[in-house]
């Protein structure tokens, strides 16, 4: 068998293929021996340590568990996922996982940790056909996406609060059938007691504030990060002054966005206009 030599450096995928073969080959294992362990196939291993296949969260959860390792595939995998992100969202991540409350304030589209799976894979699948993004990094994306909504289901969970504009949720993302079943989420995400969802309607015009969106962590210590993004950059911020005009910001779109019980029956009657054509 011919041996291709990887730089670990040159992508993702090539480091992760890297640390899968020198594990391997300092334990003496075939890649039929790893194979079995793992539960795929051999030919699947040879792709992964040749950077010919990308790494899944299973398969990263498996080789630790083959290898008996704490969580070192797994924060390998997560770590390549977010290198097709903005600068600063690394960072941000480690924040989010810890936080005990969210703010969040999305215009264009639901807010990410509120997406299924289908509105995912369309809008990430879109940024494929424009040529914005390889299919390789769009599978990453989503992969690294629906890993952090776990968070939705921790226990404790954290206490979210989203404000979304009218136009996120007007705004078609895949066909009339991800539309319907993403607007019933929202619905049902809703009712949760630690979710509270609000719309910020057009008519609220120029008094709405923040001309991007933006989301608001605050910590076990009661301390804030924030972290925004525009079309070309993602910011990560942590001035307490810059971030409590942030937060009186948000304490403004709460007030004058619609009500829960408002924005419940605001997001059902947009879902029925799509699930009528």
């Amino acid at each position: 068998m011919n041996k291709r030599e990887l730089d670990p450096q040159g992508s993702p995928a090539a480091e992760f293929g890297a640390l899968v073969r020198r594990s391997r080959e300092q334990r003496g294992w075939t890649q039929e021996y790893l194979a079995g362990l793992v539960g795929c196939t051999s030919s699947h291993i040879s792709a992964l340590e040749n950077g010919r296949r990308r790494a899944t969260r299973r398969i990263s959860t498996q080789l630790d568990r083959a290898f008996g390792l704490e969580r070192q595939f797994l924060a390998e995998w997560s770590k390549s996922g977010r290198r097709i992100l903005f600068e600063g969202f690394e960072e941000y991540l480690g924040d989010e996982s810890k936080a005990v409350a969210m703010r969040l304030f999305e215009i264009n589209i639901v807010p990410s940790l509120l997406q299924t799976p289908a509105y995912i894979r369309a809008y990430q699948g879109a940024l494929v056909s424009r040529g914005v993004a390889t299919q390789q990094q769009a599978d990453e994306r989503t992969e690294l996406l629906l890993h952090r909504q776990q968070l939705l289901v921790g226990d404790p969970a954290p206490l979210i609060h989203a404000v979304i504009d009218e136009g996120a949720l007007r705004r078609s993302i895949g066909s009339r059938e991800v539309m319907v079943e993403q607007l019933r989420h929202l619905e049902s995400l809703a009712g949760r007691p630690r979710v509270l969802v609000q719309v910020s309607p057009f008519s609220l015009g120029e008094v709405r504030p923040f001309a991007h969106p933006i989301t608001l962590l605050t910590m076990q210590n009661r301390s804030m990060v924030g972290y925004g993004e525009t079309q070309k950059r993602g910011f990560l911020e942590r001035d307490p002054e810059t971030l409590a005009g942030w937060a009186s910001e948000y304490d403004h779109l709460q007030v004058e966005a619609l009500s829960r019980a408002a924005s419940i029956e605001f997001i059902r009657e947009v879902r029925k206009g799509f699930d009528h054509g």
